[in-house]
């Protein structure tokens, strides 16, 4: 899954393309939004039964989830809820999920939580449109996390061998979300603000994304703004709604919902991430808190010219001042991703995920999907730095 796109395309901020998602019907955003966007949403969908896919601890720990299953039994909506979903996503629990869905007699599934129950959903729809035909059922997402699953059209699952693997549609795509900030209270802070460095992930590496329209590259520079702003404000205070919700705004900036012409992959720091994350179990977020600030410093040696005077404009938007080289300034970019994670206490080490080395080469290749990569050297120099705690 998500190896390197070495593909080049013509880019120009002057002419390409956009179109939203083909199955996305609404965005709902606000403090306790979800009480009436949810009634909403299931009336527009013409749904009448849904199924909830949520993570074990959130169905077990906190209230979140009886708070959703209250609002559809509300409305004679409420199926059956599903929290059988590991990280990662393992098809075991999709297996199972599939069955509750038929069983219950669903016709849509209301996904609560972060990436993994919204890309198991998509995966537990994919495959029933798979077995039955006709149109993939919609899928609702109400995420707790800064992870953006819920924007995207494909899904990372991992099968049988503990591998990742994707499968990808248009109509797997959310057909409606809700930003509700409230009930991101009881998300674990390591979690939540985690999975903040995975959106400034996705920010950063659609800067250089091949086929991105200008008005999302003018996007992600609002979101990397907002999240290095509000990050640490929530830390400070993990009881503000309202750096909560504008994080979660500033997620769905970070990766706006899109349909292309073409695919293009995101960057070498979520190549990467995939093939750690899956392999040894590292979560979702903490993968980018390893491997973002080692991947844009490599981009200040190795990236074309126009990839780094994107990166070098982010200091602009981050109000500081220019080193007076794009280079240097692309590396001050990385020194300042380090610095946000080491003070969002999120600074980690592939050692402490028992990586061994002798698999380094063989990560990087899978990463950049090629084993004759010219950057290869480079890459596996990356990776070896991450048995350290990185200092820029």
């Amino acid at each position: 899954m998500s190896s390197l796109d070495t593909t080049t395309f013509a880019t120009s901020p002057l002419e390409g393309y956009y179109s939203w998602t083909d199955t996305l019907k609404g965005v709902y955003y606000g403090p306790g939004s979800t009480k009436t966007a949810l009634p909403s949403l299931l009336k527009t969908l013409g749904a009448k039964k849904a199924l909830i896919v949520t993570g074990r601890s959130l169905h077990e720990k906190t209230d979140v989830v009886r708070t959703v299953e209250a609002i559809l039994k509300e409305h004679n909506a409420w199926g059956a809820t599903f929290f059988e979903i590991g990280e990662h996503s393992p098809i075991a629990g999709i297996r199972k999920g599939i069955s509750v869905y038929k069983d219950t007699g669903c016709d849509c599934i209301v996904a609560v939580g972060g990436g993994s129950p919204i890309d198991a959903s998509k995966a537990i729809l994919y495959n029933i449109q798979k077995e039955t035909g006709g149109k993939t059922p919609p899928q609702i997402a109400i995420p707790t996390t800064l992870s953006a699953a819920e924007y995207t059209v494909g899904a990372g699952f991992t099968n049988d061998e503990g591998v990742k693997v994707a499968v990808s549609s248009q109509e797997l795509a959310p057909a409606g979300i809700i930003l509700d900030a409230e009930l991101t209270l009881a998300t674990p802070e390591r979690l939540w603000l985690s999975t903040g460095i995975r959106a400034l992930d996705h920010a950063v590496e659609n800067l250089y994304r091949p086929l991105l329209s200008h008005p999302q590259k003018v996007l992600c520079y609002a979101a990397l703004a907002d999240l290095f702003k509000y990050l640490p404000e929530s830390k400070a205070d993990p009881k503000s709604v309202d750096a909560r919700q504008r994080l979660q705004v500033a997620s769905w900036m970070s990766i706006w919902p899109m349909k292309r012409e073409k695919y293009s992959a995101l960057g070498l720091s979520h190549a990467l991430g995939h093939k750690l994350g899956a392999r040894y179990g590292i979560p979702h977020g903490i993968t980018s808190c390893l491997t973002l600030a080692p991947t844009v410093l490599l981009k200040s040696d190795v990236a074309p010219e126009e990839d780094k005077r994107a990166l070098a404009a982010t200091l602009y938007q981050l109000h500081e001042p220019s080193t007076g080289s794009i280079e240097g300034d692309v590396r001050r970019l990385a020194s300042l991703i380090n610095n946000l994670v080491i003070s969002l206490g999120l600074q980690s080490t592939i050692a402490q995920y028992n990586v061994p080395k002798e698999d380094l080469t063989s990560l990087a290749k899978d990463a950049l999907g090629r084993d004759d990569d010219p950057q290869l050297p480079k890459v596996v120099k990356l990776l070896e730095s991450l048995y350290f705690p990185l200092e820029l």
